[in-house]
């Protein structure tokens, strides 16, 4: 069990989250033992995964006495929304990057969902050129965290590149403990759980986590939201080798640890296709869970159908809900009617 201690960290999450049986969508489809991790329940800013991650990267922040957080993201990313509350939480100011390249036409898109919130959350926001690499995108924070040091402030980056300590692992690392104490408490020492894999941190927090379980067996399966499951793959790679260094770990990354799927893209990042919206609609009508077309709907159409696979019908299947509800509402004319 990898120690944490050594982490400086900031309380921002509602923890634990519950774990809970999906009751009837376990009897519409035959297939008993599904389940669900509530993790849309961590509470700041409507909940989701990223509460878990900045619990680390704010400690850090924090103890370098950090004056103002820089974040990027996609138009509607989970990540700078939970930032920016996170941020006015702690009474530091936050600087928003965002690509502003648009899957769905619309003013709702550029404005409502996460954008909406950021703003309430008084964060600063500014736009990137569409399509530039995740390098580049940390190349225009750093030119903005120069400008802001000539102010005075004391900038801390969240960069969007993997080649940098992936603090927010930490987060997934601690997540994956309480998982196991959950299913331990259910007797369940089998199971598969199920993720959207866009960033990569919240899936090699899991990976590592559950590595070190001797007397249970989680496998952990990504599905693709943002890119292809070899340029996926290289990406968690190269964060889970950076986790084990920032660990003083001397492991190394096997390809047997990372098991993805890019079938589910639909049909790009933050595009919303015909599975995507089904799955949106089945988890909702079925379960009243909510559900986003970028990340988790897109991942819940992986679930369903790994639930329909008879190899799997024995096995406990879990759906990590990341959160993200937010977006839905800037899709209001793709959704419904």
């Amino acid at each position: 069990m990898y120690s944490l201690s050594q982490f400086p960290r900031v309380k921002l999450a509602h923890k634990p989250t519950p774990l809970e049986p999906l009751t009837k969508l376990s009897k519409q489809l035959g297939r008993p033992h599904l389940y669900i991790k509530r993790d849309d329940c961590t509470g700041l800013a409507t909940g989701g995964n990223k509460v878990r991650q900045l619990e680390f990267h704010l400690g850090k922040a924090l103890q370098e006495e950090c004056t103002t957080i820089l974040v990027s993201g996609r138009t509607q990313s989970n990540m700078v929304r939970c930032t920016a509350a996170a941020a006015a939480k702690l009474g530091i100011g936050c600087h928003i990057f965002l690509d502003k390249q648009n899957p769905i036409a619309g003013d709702a898109y550029q404005n409502s969902g996460n954008i909406l919130l950021s703003n309430i959350f008084g964060a600063f926001i500014h736009n990137y050129q569409q399509g530039i690499s995740d390098q580049e995108i940390d190349f225009v924070m750093k030119e903005k965290a120069l400008e802001l040091q000539e102010q005075g402030q004391n900038p801390y980056l969240i960069y969007s590149s993997c080649n940098h300590p992936p603090y927010g692992v930490l987060g997934y690392l601690e997540a994956a403990q309480e998982i196991k104490f959950q299913l331990k408490r259910m007797d369940i020492l089998k199971s598969t759980i199920v993720v959207a894999s866009g960033s990569g941190i919240t899936q090699a927090g899991l990976i590592l986590g559950v590595k070190t379980s001797d007397d249970m067996a989680i496998d952990i399966h990504g599905i693709c939201v943002r890119r292809e499951r070899n340029l996926q793959k290289q990406r968690l790679t190269h964060i889970l080798q950076n986790a084990l260094t920032m660990l003083d770990n001397p492991e190394t990354v096997k390809a047997e640890d990372i098991s993805l799927c890019d079938h589910y893209l639909d049909p790009s990042h933050g595009g919303l296709g015909k599975r995507t919206k089904e799955a949106i609609l089945l988890g909702a009508r079925e379960e009243g869970i909510l559900l986003d077309p970028v990340y988790t709907g897109k991942a819940f159409a992986g679930f369903l159908d790994l639930a329909k696979q008879s190899h799997l019908e024995r096995e406990p299947l879990i759906f990590l809900h990341t959160g993200g509800f937010p977006i839905l509402f800037a899709y209001p004319d793709k959704l419904y009617p």
